[in-house]
């Protein structure tokens, strides 16, 4: 396993890898994952979806297989608790810290203090959620919990990401492939507002309890809450409904308003993170099955052990899992301004 130092533009990128069930970590185990991050099953983690996340058992299982095969194990429990209502985010602290987590993912300064009084030789990771993302904000995180590493929002060059590195102390993580969000990270109040459940504290964007589909004569319809989201032709493979995906009549003509569907894919830029002093990159799709975490997870295994070398043509063989068949490097190279 490796220190807490931060690396320097020579060392391997650390692989970290999305783990929504028991089955999905022992597949990206073994497809090359040198960390895998999940979550309990319950409101503490972002990815609150029936039948995903662990049992407190299923997790203590979970983490004795991965270190068996010199594996770490994140915890993200990065949603921000209800005032009085912290007993639930404090249990899945204690059970981390218990079952020899390799780190916690934490948002929430309070949480953040709790881990650091309570269980100081537990490693604390700054969540996204947190939206840390300059110089001041993971000074501050880094001078009162002790925070080893910021998993930084998806709204930064790589260029900017260097020079941040060159101004922080502690190992920066960034995304890499997965879903990419419009909004940054742990700011996003569009499904709360359209179902009533915060993804920052109840764990979840697009609750499934307010996921429908139905058909209307040819055409299926998803919508989430009351909104209409989309609108397919039969037989076409129909989206999971999200606010920020989904198409509107914008003075009379259906358009993305918000985003159209894309995927983050920066395989062929892993060089460039790793001379900018980037530690460890990130697959998100936690929600995802066995069959693209083995694909995903195999892709960027052989990325980094082959660095600089046909990454362009792996990203285009991942294309097939992608949310709408298309993929951006996002911010890291963009051309606006």
């Amino acid at each position: 396993m490796r220190g807490d130092g931060l690396r320097g533009a020579t060392a391997s990128l650390e692989l970290v890898c999305p783990a929504g069930t028991p089955a999905a970590l022992r597949a990206a185990v073994t497809a090359g994952a040198d960390a895998v991050y999940c979550g309990f099953s319950d409101a503490t983690n972002a990815r609150n979806f029936p039948g995903l996340n662990f049992s407190p058992d299923e997790m203590r299982v979970a983490i004795e297989f991965a270190h068996t095969r010199a594996v770490k194990v994140l915890i993200a429990i990065n949603t921000y608790p209800q005032a009085g209502k912290l007993q639930l985010w404090h249990q899945a602290i204690d059970h981390a810290a218990e079952f020899g987590a390799d780190a916690v993912i934490l948002a929430d300064m309070g949480l953040l203090a709790y881990a650091a009084d309570r269980h100081p030789t537990l490693r604390r990771h700054l969540s996204v959620q947190a939206s840390a993302s300059n110089r001041e904000s993971i000074s501050f995180f880094v001078r009162e919990f002790g925070v080893k590493r910021v998993v930084l929002p998806r709204v930064l060059t790589v260029e900017e990401i260097a020079e941040l590195n060159s101004e922080i102390s502690v190992e920066t993580e960034v995304f890499v492939f997965g879903g990419l969000c419009v909004m940054a990270e742990g700011r996003c109040a569009l499904s709360s507002y359209v179902t009533g459940q915060s993804p920052n504290m109840n764990g979840v964007c697009s609750p499934a309890c307010a996921v429908g589909y139905e058909m209307r004569g040819d055409e299926m319809v998803s919508r989430l809450g009351d909104v209409t989201i989309d609108i397919y032709p039969a037989h076409a493979p129909a989206g999971y409904p999200t606010i920020c995906k989904g198409q509107y009549l914008v003075r009379g003509e259906r358009q993305y308003l918000f985003e159209e569907p894309t995927s983050l894919s920066a395989l062929g830029i892993l060089p460039h993170l790793q001379r900018a002093g980037v530690t460890a990159i990130k697959i998100e799709g936690r929600q995802r099955g066995k069959a693209y975490i083995t694909d995903v997870v195999a892709s960027f295994r052989q990325a980094i052990d082959t660095l600089g070398h046909g990454g362009e043509k792996r990203a285009a063989a991942l294309a097939h899992l992608t949310e709408g068949g298309q993929v951006t490097k996002g911010a890291y190279q963009k051309s606006w301004r």
